[in-house]
């Protein structure tokens, strides 16, 4: 079943203070992973494992590298499930 935007958003949200202690609320949708969030490629490789766990996806790993911002997972993961 497809997800709303928001529900995704705080799955995700949920899945970077997880695996980086980050405050939920610190993951909005225009934030970059690498540059606003300071998230590393090793933290980030655990982030998409577990995203594809939670919200039934499969992201392969040469679309992982266009996933730079939280707004880009949400679309890429509203899509899959679409």
């Amino acid at each position: 079943m497809a997800q709303s935007e928001q529900e995704i958003l705080e799955g995700i949200a949920e899945l970077v203070n997880e695996e980086t202690g980050l405050p939920k609320e610190s993951v909005e949708m225009d934030k970059s992973f690498t540059d606003d969030l300071d998230i590393d490629s090793l933290s980030m490789t655990s982030i998409v494992v577990q995203a594809e766990d939670k919200f039934g996806v499969k992201i392969p790993d040469e679309d992982t590298k266009n996933l730079k911002t939280v707004r880009d997972v949400v679309n890429y993961v509203q899509q899959a499930q679409g």
